[in-house]
């Protein structure tokens, strides 16, 4: 039985209502991806401070990539930084980065992998493929939250290096592409090795200065004081574009709900317009059937 006007009208409205939530999700997912974007453009200048400082290290040093690091590269302790959401309506994100993180050659080394998980629904779905992490970050809810979760983060690696001199630092994050399509990436900061060395020479080019800078504290003081920045940096910005990922992931769910909550309503409408006009025709045939019996029962008379 179909439904009466007065259903179909308050499912027009429920939809309506509905449509005006998600036209606000869709905006404020819109509002954020261009906030993460530029948080991450503003890096620019600070990291071409820290590839200045670095390649005057490199200078007077043999550079951060020698042979002793390399011969055990196989061998050494393996710190995956994972960042995840805690959101809804975002697909697979979590689950995507879960498979490339299980299927990663990388994290099968020797000395072993510990994983830091930024969310709670990446740590659980991390446990569910057998692996454990070893610390839970929260994941940040605005561009202000970034840059603590990147403290508390760089203050867990850094106890890692004090019981290992040397260890892979990897990051797994995902990253906006286009139309609210992201792709998972692997990103590789430590060791660091010579392809690596090379680009933040060439990258930084000639100091801007005609003195050189000393280094009251040592080189090794300076240079990992650098490096730790180095690391504020890419840290923070796989946090933004995961971020960035993740409202483009749900915008472009609130764009496919938007469609079809748009064809719903034009099938109520169609169908509150049919139902309205059928009702209309039955009271007009009750009206003439009615007329038309007084009419006949007056000729009775």
């Amino acid at each position: 039985m179909s439904d009466s006007v007065e259903k179909l009208r308050r499912k027009i409205e429920k939809a309506g209502s509905l449509g005006s939530v998600v036209s606000t999700m869709k905006t404020l997912a819109a509002t954020n991806i261009r906030q993460y974007e530029a948080a991450v453009s503003a890096l620019g200048d600070y990291y071409r401070t820290v590839e200045l400082g670095l390649s005057v290290c490199f200078r007077q040093s043999a550079g951060v990539a020698n042979s002793r690091e390399r011969a055990k590269e196989s061998e050494l302790k393996t710190i995956a930084v994972v960042f995840g959401s805690d959101q809804g309506l975002i697909g697979q994100f979590n689950g995507q980065l879960v498979d490339t993180v299980r299927n990663s050659p990388e994290l099968r080394s020797a000395g072993g992998t510990v994983y830091l998980s930024v969310g709670e629904r990446i740590q659980a779905s991390l446990l569910d493929s057998g692996l454990e992490t070893k610390q839970l970050f929260r994941v940040p809810n605005s561009v202000n939250a970034i840059t603590p979760l990147v403290g508390e983060l760089l203050s867990g690696i850094e106890k890692i290096r004090a019981d290992f001199s040397f260890f892979k630092l990897i990051l797994f994050y995902n990253s906006p592409v286009t139309g609210g399509i992201y792709r998972p990436v692997t990103r590789f900061l430590l060791p660091l090795d010579e392809a690596w060395e090379a680009n933040i020479r060439k990258g930084a080019g000639a100091w801007p200065g005609k003195a050189i800078p000393e280094m009251p504290n040592g080189l090794e003081t300076t240079r990992w004081a650098l490096l730790r920045e180095y690391l504020f940096v890419s840290l923070f910005r796989a946090c933004a574009e995961s971020l960035a990922s993740e409202n483009a992931s749900r915008l472009a769910a609130m764009q496919r709900a938007e469609k079809n909550i748009d064809e719903l309503l034009d099938d109520l409408t169609m169908q509150y317009n049919q139902r309205r006009q059928a009702d209309i025709d039955e009271e007009l045939f009750d009206v003439i059937a009615g007329f038309q019996a007084l009419k006949d029962a007056a000729h009775r008379r």
